[in-house]
């Protein structure tokens, strides 16, 4: 005989109470525990029910201070925070490096993304200056600080009055063209960032930077000590090279990038559109992690903690006073003139993220400037490849998830001003083309 059948009618209802206990304790007890995951990895790392699909991933960072946000998302914990416990935060030797471990991504022993110049984005996802040119297309996740990159010039030209007027240079680099020496100004990666802070000052200075000196790259650790042996007359390249150069007394500091365009976007979190598109909450995850170490840094009593994990030899092996002044905006030219200036300091977030905030106009700033010489084509269509590799939706999904408050939207910052008068409308980056002097775009 079927024993359920066989139960009387008061047995089945308290067999059936009993289920419906068992089965209540057991929701409450997966409530408990789903609760205490959130608490665990707060702010949506469990966002869906889900955490994220992999625990972790590799991101490269060239030795300079405004890779500081992912260095210290991993010393602070906070990717293990969203739930990605073992991301590698891996040191490589140039930006030439970085491209070649981002074209391999992590499935072929590279990276999935990285600390980068903002413009690479852009020429990578063209093939511009990949192996064959082929296209490794990426996205722009966030930028990771403004400002607090540096031109550095050498003591030869000490005596000159060089600072953000370049043109003193222009009599001087003649001169020294016409006794057959030759004339070199270091950046870090043909068309990245620190190429277009030096080809702007000297072109705003009436020096072509294609015809009145050789513009050439150096890795940033290599500056210092290149300048030192002659093989340099000029270098820009971000912190902290520009300060040890200046302890070194091989050189001084002409301007910092802050006084060419203040607020100026500089790096970004640059990541494969393969990996992002496949890992949705991974990516955001780093994100959060990110934001989070951005949020960090930005605080004042953080700044000598900051310096010192820095300079430790797993990332940076420089002394903590080669870094921590220019972080707090106290700058030691090295010809005489000594400033302490909050505006002059590196920004990783702002008030409510807007230094973190990929805005599109800045994007669009980039591409005009690498059109203007000569590294993409006059008719690139420059909002197809911004809309293209530009993720600021996936920046206010995280922040949103973080509780950001007053968290900034949209796609422009508005026209910007640079300190020679000139203003770029991101509205219309073909006028302001049209209105520089020297320039290798025919328009």
């Amino acid at each position: 005989m079927n024993s359920e059948a066989s139960e009387t009618p008061a047995v089945q209802a308290a067999s059936s109470e009993a289920g419906h206990v068992n089965r209540r304790t057991v929701l409450v007890g997966a409530a408990g525990l789903l609760a205490a995951a959130r608490l665990a990895l707060p702010g949506g790392a469990f966002a869906q029910g889900a955490g994220p699909e992999v625990k972790g991933t590799k991101l490269g960072y060239i030795a300079l201070t405004d890779a500081a946000p992912l260095i210290i998302a991993k010393e602070k914990g906070f990717y293990t925070k969203h739930g990605l416990p073992d991301m590698d935060i891996a040191r490589q030797a140039s930006w030439g490096a970085t491209r070649d471990n981002i074209a391999l991504g992590l499935a072929r022993n590279g990276i999935d993304g990285a600390h980068m110049l903002r413009p690479k984005i852009h020429m990578y996802t063209a093939g511009t200056v990949t192996a064959n040119n082929v296209p490794v297309p990426m996205y722009n996740l966030l930028n990771l600080n403004e400002d607090c990159q540096a031109i550095s010039v050498s003591n030869e030209y000490k005596d000159l009055g060089v600072g953000l007027n370049s043109s003193p240079l222009k009599a001087a680099f003649a001169a020294k063209k016409a006794q057959g020496k030759e004339l070199t100004a270091a950046m870090t990666f043909p068309g990245g960032t620190h190429d277009l802070w030096i080809r702007y000052w000297f072109a705003a200075g009436g020096i072509d930077p294609d015809s009145d000196i050789k513009v050439i790259v150096v890795p940033p650790p290599q500056m210092v000590a290149n300048m030192k042996v002659g093989n340099m007359d000029v270098f820009c390249v971000g912190e902290p090279w520009n300060e040890q150069l200046v302890n070194q007394n091989i050189g001084f500091t002409a301007c910092t990038t802050g006084e060419i365009w203040n607020r100026h976007p500089e790096k970004v979190l640059g990541m494969r559109t393969d990996f992002v598109d496949a890992n949705p909450r991974a990516t955001q995850a780093i994100l959060m992690a990110v934001m989070e170490a951005q949020m960090w840094c930005e605080k004042a009593e953080n700044k000598q903690e900051m310096a010192e994990i820095l300079s430790r030899r797993q990332w940076f092996n420089v002394p903590v006073a080669d870094i921590i002044g220019r972080l707090r905006g106290e700058v030691n030219y090295g010809n005489g003139r000594k400033v302490t200036d909050p505006k002059l300091a590196m920004k990783f977030w702002g008030a409510s993220g807007e230094s973190s905030y990929p805005w599109k106009s800045l994007d669009t700033w980039f591409m005009a400037e690498n059109i203007r010489w000569a590294k993409f084509p006059a008719n690139t269509d420059i909002k197809a490849m911004v809309d293209r590799t530009n993720r600021s939706d996936l920046w206010s999904a995280a922040a949103k998830a973080l509780g950001v408050a007053n968290a900034p939207s949209g796609d422009s910052r508005g026209v910007e001003t640079f300190f020679d008068g000139v203003k770029f409308d991101p509205a219309d980056p073909m006028g302001y083309l049209k209105s520089l002097k020297i320039k290798r775009a025919a328009v």
